[in-house]
């Protein structure tokens, strides 16, 4: 009895870093002392988020530049086009597990099918630019580097949205599934997210102006980190819930 307990109260602080679905320990084991607006406001802060997710960004972005090594051992041109056609390749998985985890996150907190909707659309849309294409381009900028920038939701449209579909698609599929199995879900999902933004971040650096990477490894793996740890914590957690934490309050207000 005391070692069940004490095993049930471990696995409780444990599941508090990168899991919102506290409440799953209690419906195990028959409490029921959270209302859903509850379990709203005792999430971890941004900062919180920010520091569970680090150590997924920081292995993340090193197995990316080991897999990467192997590209600059090609010739420069042979490397660039390389990088060019894997960047896009993971550029678009990061949108399927961007517009997962998001749905997934928000329906989790809200019913609103047109607003989570639009949360899928727009939150992945801009946050895997944002660390996929944008922070790469100034990371180059920043250095001195004459980096191209590349919008795919602009140059390839027509590309995008099926993976955008698919993503969305998934992320209402998952929300159906019973609370143990998104438990078992979340670190796997977090980590190969993780990854693929740093694929896709890394590889456009390669295409777009970055190709001699190596002779700044230091500030790359330094800046990659926060460039897909800050717009993946904030795509797959933060707007999410900001946006069905709003509307539940607008809701209980009304009522």
């Amino acid at each position: 009895m005391f070692i069940e307990k004490d095993f049930y109260e471990m696995e409780k602080k444990n599941q508090q870093c990168c899991d919102h679905s506290h409440e799953v320990f209690d419906h195990y084991h028959g409490h029921h002392s959270h209302e859903k607006n509850d379990v709203l406001e005792h999430h971890a802060s941004v900062w919180d988020e920010l520091v569970c997710h680090l150590p997924f960004a920081v292995f993340s972005v090193a197995l990316a530049m080991v897999c990467l090594s192997f590209v600059s051992y090609l010739d420069m041109a042979t490397g660039k086009s390389l990088a060019y056609r894997l960047f896009h390749n993971f550029h678009y998985l990061h949108i399927v597990f961007a517009a997962t985890g998001t749905v997934l996150v928000f329906f989790k907190y809200s019913k609103n099918m047109i607003l989570g909707l639009l949360v899928g659309i727009f939150v992945p849309a801009t946050f895997c630019t944002v660390s996929d294409a944008f922070l790469p381009y100034l990371g180059g900028r920043f250095v001195g580097l004459d980096m191209d920038l590349h919008w795919c939701f602009i140059s390839h449209l027509d590309v995008v949205l099926p993976f955008l579909l698919a993503g969305i698609i998934n992320g209402l599929a998952m929300s159906t599934h019973p609370m143990s199995r998104r438990l078992f879900y979340s670190f796997s999902f977090h980590f190969v997210h993780i990854f693929v933004s740093s694929m896709a971040a890394i590889l456009y650096l390669i295409s777009f102006g970055f190709y001699e990477w190596w002779d700044r490894m230091g500030f790359v793996f330094i800046f990659l980190v926060a460039a897909v740890l800050i717009p993946c914590t904030m795509s797959d957690v933060v707007v999410p819930m900001l946006f069905a934490k709003t509307k539940l309050k607008k809701r209980n207000r009304d009522t």
